[in-house]
Protein backbone atom coordinates (compact mmCIF):
# COMPACT_ATOMS: atom_id res chain seq x y z
CA UNK A 1 0.00 0.00 0.00
CA UNK A 2 1.60 3.29 -1.11
CA UNK A 3 1.85 5.73 1.96
CA UNK A 4 0.11 8.72 2.38
CA UNK A 5 1.45 11.96 2.31
CA UNK A 6 2.07 14.16 4.93
CA UNK A 7 4.13 17.43 5.93
CA UNK A 8 5.78 18.07 9.43
CA UNK A 9 4.76 21.49 11.05
CA UNK A 10 7.17 23.47 13.20
CA UNK A 11 5.36 26.26 15.34
CA UNK A 12 7.36 27.36 17.98
CA UNK A 13 7.01 25.93 21.30
CA UNK A 14 5.06 23.19 20.64
CA UNK A 15 5.85 19.85 19.38
CA UNK A 16 6.64 18.94 15.30
CA UNK A 17 3.18 17.19 14.59
CA UNK A 18 2.63 15.62 11.41
CA UNK A 19 -0.57 17.12 8.61
CA UNK A 20 -2.25 15.10 6.07
CA UNK A 21 -4.06 16.48 2.92
CA UNK A 22 -7.14 18.44 3.84
CA UNK A 23 -10.71 18.79 1.97
CA UNK A 24 -10.75 21.37 0.01
CA UNK A 25 -13.91 22.66 2.15
CA UNK A 26 -11.61 23.60 4.23
CA UNK A 27 -11.12 26.38 2.24
CA UNK A 28 -13.93 28.12 3.29
CA UNK A 29 -12.97 28.31 6.93
CA UNK A 30 -12.60 32.29 8.39
CA UNK A 31 -9.81 32.93 10.74
CA UNK A 32 -9.44 36.39 12.57
CA UNK A 33 -7.77 39.32 10.34
CA UNK A 34 -5.09 39.48 12.82
CA UNK A 35 -3.42 36.10 10.95
CA UNK A 36 -3.90 37.46 7.59
CA UNK A 37 -1.25 38.60 4.51
CA UNK A 38 0.20 40.25 4.60
CA UNK A 39 0.78 42.96 6.75
CA UNK A 40 1.82 46.68 5.02
CA UNK A 41 -0.42 46.03 1.72
CA UNK A 42 2.47 44.22 -0.36
CA UNK A 43 3.39 40.72 0.15
CA UNK A 44 6.95 39.89 -0.49
CA UNK A 45 8.02 36.30 -0.97
CA UNK A 46 11.49 34.42 -0.87
CA UNK A 47 11.95 31.52 -3.48
CA UNK A 48 15.18 29.56 -2.75
CA UNK A 49 16.64 26.01 -3.29
CA UNK A 50 18.65 25.74 -0.04
CA UNK A 51 20.66 23.21 -1.05
CA UNK A 52 20.27 21.18 1.93
CA UNK A 53 22.44 23.97 3.46
CA UNK A 54 25.82 22.74 2.61
CA UNK A 55 27.48 25.82 2.30
CA UNK A 56 28.32 27.88 5.30
CA UNK A 57 26.43 31.16 4.58
CA UNK A 58 22.93 30.23 3.79
CA UNK A 59 21.67 31.18 7.22
CA UNK A 60 22.90 34.89 6.86
CA UNK A 61 21.46 35.15 3.58
CA UNK A 62 17.71 33.71 5.26
CA UNK A 63 18.44 36.16 7.90
CA UNK A 64 19.11 38.97 5.81
CA UNK A 65 16.22 38.55 3.35
CA UNK A 66 14.05 36.15 5.13
CA UNK A 67 12.96 37.82 7.78
CA UNK A 68 11.34 40.51 5.32
CA UNK A 69 9.48 38.45 3.48
CA UNK A 70 5.88 36.89 4.38
CA UNK A 71 6.20 33.93 2.86
CA UNK A 72 9.59 31.49 2.25
CA UNK A 73 9.44 28.80 -0.14
CA UNK A 74 12.48 26.34 0.05
CA UNK A 75 13.41 23.57 -1.59
CA UNK A 76 16.15 20.74 -0.51
CA UNK A 77 15.44 22.09 2.75
CA UNK A 78 17.30 20.17 5.70
CA UNK A 79 15.31 20.20 8.92
CA UNK A 80 18.12 20.50 10.44
CA UNK A 81 18.26 22.35 14.29
CA UNK A 82 19.19 25.81 12.79
CA UNK A 83 17.23 25.79 10.36
CA UNK A 84 13.98 24.78 12.18
CA UNK A 85 14.81 27.45 15.17
CA UNK A 86 15.29 30.01 12.22
CA UNK A 87 11.86 28.99 10.88
CA UNK A 88 10.15 29.03 14.26
CA UNK A 89 11.71 32.33 15.11
CA UNK A 90 10.54 34.29 12.72
CA UNK A 91 7.63 33.11 11.17
CA UNK A 92 4.29 30.94 12.83
CA UNK A 93 4.17 28.04 10.66
CA UNK A 94 6.81 26.36 8.78
CA UNK A 95 5.35 23.62 6.51
CA UNK A 96 7.70 20.94 5.12
CA UNK A 97 7.17 17.48 3.01
CA UNK A 98 9.65 15.44 3.72
CA UNK A 99 11.00 13.92 0.78
CA UNK A 100 13.63 12.05 1.27
CA UNK A 101 16.40 11.67 4.66
CA UNK A 102 19.87 13.20 4.31
CA UNK A 103 21.61 11.98 5.94
CA UNK A 104 19.42 11.90 9.16
CA UNK A 105 17.23 15.03 8.94
CA UNK A 106 14.46 14.82 5.99
CA UNK A 107 14.93 16.82 3.23
CA UNK A 108 12.08 18.42 1.10
CA UNK A 109 10.18 21.23 0.39
CA UNK A 110 9.64 24.10 3.43
CA UNK A 111 7.45 26.58 3.62
CA UNK A 112 7.65 29.02 5.96
CA UNK A 113 4.85 31.70 6.58
CA UNK A 114 3.41 34.66 8.74
CA UNK A 115 0.15 33.60 9.10
CA UNK A 116 -1.27 30.18 9.91
CA UNK A 117 -2.44 28.49 6.38
CA UNK A 118 -6.17 27.42 6.58
CA UNK A 119 -5.40 24.34 4.27
CA UNK A 120 -2.12 21.99 3.11
CA UNK A 121 -1.79 19.50 1.25
CA UNK A 122 1.29 18.03 0.77
CA UNK A 123 2.61 15.02 -2.43
CA UNK A 124 5.43 13.86 -3.79
CA UNK A 125 6.43 11.87 -6.96
CA UNK A 126 9.18 9.24 -7.34
CA UNK A 127 11.52 10.16 -9.71
CA UNK A 128 11.57 7.29 -12.16
CA UNK A 129 15.34 6.80 -12.81
CA UNK A 130 17.13 7.56 -9.02
CA UNK A 131 14.03 6.09 -7.11
CA UNK A 132 13.68 9.03 -4.52
CA UNK A 133 11.10 11.43 -4.19
CA UNK A 134 10.65 15.14 -4.85
CA UNK A 135 7.61 16.97 -3.03
CA UNK A 136 5.71 19.78 -3.32
CA UNK A 137 3.13 21.19 -1.23
CA UNK A 138 0.05 23.29 -1.36
CA UNK A 139 -0.77 25.54 1.23
CA UNK A 140 -4.07 28.38 1.70
CA UNK A 141 -3.68 31.75 3.94
CA UNK A 142 -5.98 34.33 4.47
CA UNK A 143 -5.19 37.65 2.84
CA UNK A 144 -6.39 40.94 4.47
CA UNK A 145 -8.48 42.09 2.11
CA UNK A 146 -10.85 38.62 3.03
CA UNK A 147 -9.34 36.78 -0.19
CA UNK A 148 -7.55 33.43 0.42
CA UNK A 149 -4.60 32.77 -1.25
CA UNK A 150 -3.23 29.87 -2.66
CA UNK A 151 0.77 28.85 -2.56
CA UNK A 152 2.05 26.34 -4.26
CA UNK A 153 5.81 25.14 -3.41
CA UNK A 154 7.69 22.53 -6.07
CA UNK A 155 10.43 21.04 -6.44
CA UNK A 156 10.04 19.32 -9.78
CA UNK A 157 11.49 15.82 -10.47
CA UNK A 158 14.63 16.34 -12.36
CA UNK A 159 15.80 12.46 -13.80
CA UNK A 160 13.10 11.39 -16.32
CA UNK A 161 13.07 10.37 -19.60
CA UNK A 162 10.94 12.27 -21.62
CA UNK A 163 8.00 14.48 -19.54
CA UNK A 164 5.07 12.03 -18.60
CA UNK A 165 6.60 11.95 -15.36
CA UNK A 166 7.29 15.92 -15.15
CA UNK A 167 3.57 16.36 -16.27
CA UNK A 168 2.46 13.62 -13.88
CA UNK A 169 3.59 15.85 -11.13
CA UNK A 170 2.03 18.84 -12.31
CA UNK A 171 -1.72 17.16 -12.79
CA UNK A 172 -2.93 17.08 -9.06
CA UNK A 173 -1.22 20.65 -8.58
CA UNK A 174 -3.26 21.69 -11.73
CA UNK A 175 -6.64 19.94 -9.72
CA UNK A 176 -6.29 22.14 -6.54
CA UNK A 177 -5.35 25.37 -8.59
CA UNK A 178 -8.59 24.83 -10.73
CA UNK A 179 -10.63 24.62 -7.60
CA UNK A 180 -9.42 27.38 -6.37
CA UNK A 181 -11.39 30.47 -6.94
CA UNK A 182 -8.45 33.68 -5.54
CA UNK A 183 -5.39 34.53 -5.84
CA UNK A 184 -2.40 32.15 -6.50
CA UNK A 185 1.28 32.15 -6.27
CA UNK A 186 3.46 28.89 -7.84
CA UNK A 187 7.01 29.11 -7.56
CA UNK A 188 10.12 26.35 -7.18
CA UNK A 189 12.39 24.74 -8.68
CA UNK A 190 11.19 23.45 -11.38
CA UNK A 191 14.16 21.45 -13.20
CA UNK A 192 12.87 23.37 -16.86
CA UNK A 193 15.98 22.03 -18.70
CA UNK A 194 14.47 21.11 -21.76
CA UNK A 195 12.48 22.40 -24.17
CA UNK A 196 10.07 19.75 -23.46
CA UNK A 197 10.25 20.60 -19.64
CA UNK A 198 9.44 24.45 -20.61
CA UNK A 199 6.70 23.74 -22.82
CA UNK A 200 4.65 21.55 -20.61
CA UNK A 201 5.45 23.97 -17.85
CA UNK A 202 4.47 26.88 -19.85
CA UNK A 203 1.03 24.78 -21.10
CA UNK A 204 0.15 23.90 -17.75
CA UNK A 205 0.60 27.81 -16.12
CA UNK A 206 -1.73 29.03 -19.47
CA UNK A 207 -4.06 26.34 -18.72
CA UNK A 208 -4.07 27.66 -14.79
CA UNK A 209 -4.36 31.32 -16.07
CA UNK A 210 -0.76 31.76 -14.44
CA UNK A 211 1.23 34.72 -15.90
CA UNK A 212 5.51 34.53 -15.22
CA UNK A 213 7.16 36.27 -13.17
CA UNK A 214 9.68 38.42 -15.37
CA UNK A 215 13.44 39.40 -13.95
CA UNK A 216 14.64 42.17 -15.68
CA UNK A 217 18.94 41.53 -14.49
CA UNK A 218 18.01 37.53 -14.46
CA UNK A 219 20.23 35.79 -12.55
CA UNK A 220 18.79 32.49 -11.98
CA UNK A 221 20.49 29.25 -12.08
CA UNK A 222 20.44 27.70 -15.37
CA UNK A 223 21.36 24.80 -16.86
CA UNK A 224 21.74 23.90 -20.73
CA UNK A 225 20.94 27.71 -20.76
CA UNK A 226 17.58 27.59 -19.49
CA UNK A 227 16.75 29.10 -16.03
CA UNK A 228 15.20 26.42 -13.19
CA UNK A 229 13.40 28.36 -10.67
CA UNK A 230 10.24 30.18 -12.01
CA UNK A 231 7.44 32.21 -9.93
CA UNK A 232 4.21 32.39 -11.45
CA UNK A 233 1.21 33.70 -10.16
CA UNK A 234 -2.86 35.16 -11.00
CA UNK A 235 -4.58 38.07 -8.93
CA UNK A 236 -2.33 39.81 -7.74
CA UNK A 237 0.30 42.50 -9.50
CA UNK A 238 3.82 42.78 -9.34
CA UNK A 239 5.94 45.42 -7.70
CA UNK A 240 9.39 44.45 -7.96
CA UNK A 241 11.08 41.63 -8.30
CA UNK A 242 14.81 40.68 -8.14
CA UNK A 243 17.40 37.56 -7.84
CA UNK A 244 19.69 37.65 -5.75
CA UNK A 245 23.38 36.61 -6.46
CA UNK A 246 25.02 34.69 -3.50
CA UNK A 247 27.76 31.44 -2.90
CA UNK A 248 25.61 30.15 -0.29
CA UNK A 249 23.93 27.51 -2.50
CA UNK A 250 23.91 26.17 -6.39
CA UNK A 251 20.73 28.23 -6.34
CA UNK A 252 20.39 32.16 -6.67
CA UNK A 253 17.26 33.33 -4.19
CA UNK A 254 14.36 35.05 -5.69
CA UNK A 255 12.81 38.17 -4.42
CA UNK A 256 8.99 39.03 -5.53
CA UNK A 257 6.92 42.29 -3.73
CA UNK A 258 3.18 41.36 -4.75
CA UNK A 259 0.33 44.15 -4.43
CA UNK A 260 -3.58 43.14 -4.32
CA UNK A 261 -4.54 43.42 -8.14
Amino acid sequence: MRKKNYAMRYVAGLPAERVFPGAMNELGQILPVTQSLPTDNVLRIMVWNIFKQQRSDWLSVLKEYGRSSQLVLLQEAQTTPELVKFATSNYLTADQVPAFSFPQHPSGVMTLAAAHPVYCCPLREKEPLIRLSKSALVTVYPLFDGRLLMVVNIHAVNFSLGVDVYSKQLDPIGEQIALHKGPVIMAGDFNAWSKQRINALQRFASGMELQEVNFTNDRRRTAFGRPLDFVFYRGLGVVEASVLVTQASDHNPLLVDFKPD
